[in-house]
């Protein structure tokens, strides 16, 4: 894994391979959307034990029936790097619909 943030070239490449999740800045970016409300905190606490192991944490928002997850590197001056590609990455594999 890099120690430094990616370049556009590799944020898009990325994205190619991260169907849902998008680019805002310097965050990576996915909205979930839910039938419930507390389908929607379920998978909020599932990304946040997910995040806990893997050290890296995302700003997570509860919506009524949506939860929007942003992931960025706080190390690397709030850019997005390889850490953040991989937790986006095991977020999807959680199994929720896009």
């Amino acid at each position: 894994m890099p120690t430094q943030p990616l370049s556009d070239a590799e944020i898009n490449d990325a994205l190619n391979s991260l169907p849902g999740w998008s680019r805002e800045a310097d965050t990576l970016v996915r909205v979930f959307k839910f039938d419930s409300y507390l389908a929607g905190i379920a998978f909020a606490s599932a990304v946040g034990v997910l995040s806990e192991g893997m050290d890296h944490h995302p700003d997570l928002v509860i919506n009524w029936r949506k939860v929007t997850v942003r992931f960025t590197t706080h190390d690397y001056g709030n850019k997005i790097s390889a850490k953040d590609v991989k937790a986006a990455q095991a977020v999807d594999s959680l199994g929720y619909p896009h």
